[in-house]
């Protein structure tokens, strides 16, 4: 018996073009949207479609982020590396947040598409946004940084809350680490459930296609291109405000340390389409997450950066929050000194660092930065309200790219990148194992178990 013959030559033939997800995702875009601009009913009513998908991806975000985490500290060996990938992301994290909101800042006072239209924000009808001024206002830095803890230990898992899921991951990987090798037998079991739940995950993206189109016919059918006709300079500058910020600072970033924006778009590109057609950034998380250990990134940063970025580094949103805040202004001519615009900036640094990478979750804290400075009328954010939905796709793709690019650098900064296997997945290459954990930090003999199959 033949135990090492070679594979069959139709085994590595190369898929036909329909059969790769990003061409899926794009048919499925350019259906819905066909669907929702001459059947607008049709198009609405196939919202679950869309709903039922981000609800099977969420199911599983919470189990993808502690097992990626868990595993990943565990296999360090040392709690050394963890305060140093916690501070290098946070670092990156602060940087390039402020960055996004000062790019805002710059191009809505240049732009200055608000301008002319003279709105008086007493005849705007201010219960349209009374729901999300009331979300915006239950929210406080203590709040949120106390719904970091979860009630009890599976509330977290229960709740699907990213951060809740992130801290108990991290306390359980760091009890693992002081355990030692009686933590083998258990970190031996979780990455076996790893590689069964990241099964899962592929299962699930193949109904990518049908989230994408329901979503999209959803959005097309009950919002329609129609209203974004009217306010077609707001959307225009925001995304065009958008790109350049992908291109121009984040391109720069990847240039620096050695790599091509493009090329990582282009690796990345059925997430992010369907990251457009759902309007969400979570619906790519855990293929995010197991595409750039794919990549060459170490599990540990993977596991650490990813999670907590979908909160703390939020690029997109945190243009989205200063342009729209100066829009408000320039439509309803309430004129803004430098002062109050600096008070603008500070206060959207605080109130976006608790915005969650899902949808809406951006008009929720341009209310709550509005409430804190209220020169800015509250009730103008009414004028935005039609076009949101089609801000909040861009907002979604920028903050996942951004954390796209954040993990690579961060991992090249501690050293965790494989630099062969990362050019090789850019290339369209075929890659090897995912880096072992190990790489990151040495680890007690045996401990290294953090190698998974990249195929």
């Amino acid at each position: 018996m033949q135990l090492n013959a070679p594979a069959h030559p139709q085994a590595h033939a190369p898929k036909p073009f329909y059969a790769h997800l990003y061409v899926q995702v794009i048919f499925a875009i350019v259906a819905g949207a066909l669907i929702g601009h001459f059947y607008p009913q049709t198009g609405e009513a196939l919202k679950p479609l869309g709903d039922a998908f981000i609800k099977l991806v969420k199911m599983i975000i919470a189990p993808v982020i502690f097992l990626t985490i868990v595993t990943g500290l565990a296999g360090m060996g040392t709690l050394r590396g963890v305060g140093s990938v916690v501070g290098k992301a946070f670092a990156y994290f602060l940087t390039f947040s402020t960055l996004a909101l000062i790019v805002g800042l710059i191009v809505a006072n240049v732009i200055q598409p608000g301008r002319g239209m003279n709105i008086d924000p007493s005849t705007l009808d201010a219960s349209t946004v009374t729901g999300y001024a009331e979300k915006a206002h239950e929210t406080s830095l203590v709040g949120f940084v106390m719904d970091i803890i979860p009630t009890t230990l599976v509330s977290a898992f229960v709740e699907g809350n990213i951060l809740q899921v992130l801290f108990v991951a991290i306390l359980f990987g760091i009890g693992m680490i002081m355990v030692g090798d009686r933590a083998k037998p258990v970190l031996s079991v979780m990455e076996s459930a790893s590689f069964a739940i990241f099964r899962v995950v592929d299962i699930l993206m193949k109904a990518a296609p049908i989230g994408a189109f329901g979503a999209f016919a959803f959005t097309i059918g009950k919002y329609g291109i129609g209203s974004v006709v009217n306010l077609a300079a707001l959307v225009g500058t925001f995304y065009l405000t958008s790109a350049l910020f992908v291109i121009v600072i984040l391109g720069t970033v990847c240039m620096v340390n050695g790599f091509s924006i493009f090329r990582l778009i282009s690796y990345l590109k059925a997430e992010i389409l369907l990251v457009l057609g759902t309007s969400s950034s979570e619906s790519a998380l855990p293929s995010l997450m197991e595409k750039m250990e794919k990549a060459g990134c170490a599990r540990p940063v993977v596991g650490l950066v990813v999670p907590t970025g979908y909160s703390f580094n939020l690029d997109g949103t945190n243009i989205y929050m200063t342009l729209a805040a100066l829009f408000i202004a320039q439509a309803t001519n309430t004129d803004l000194s430098l002062q109050q615009q600096v008070l603008l900036l500070l206060v959207a640094m605080l109130s976006s660092k608790g915005a969650a990478g899902v949808t809406g979750a951006g008009f929720i804290t341009l209310a709550a930065t509005l409430s804190v400075v209220p020169t800015v009328p509250v009730a103008g954010m009414a004028l935005i309200l039609g076009v949101d939905r089609f801000m909040s796709e861009c907002r979604s793709v920028t903050n996942f790219i951004g954390n796209a690019v954040a993990t690579v650098v961060v991992s090249r900064w501690q050293g965790a990148l494989d630099r062969d296997q990362f050019d090789a997945a850019l290339a369209g290459r075929p890659v090897g194992q995912a880096r072992p954990v190990g790489d990151l930090v040495p680890a007690p003999a045996g401990l290294q178990l953090g190698e998974r199959s990249a195929d």
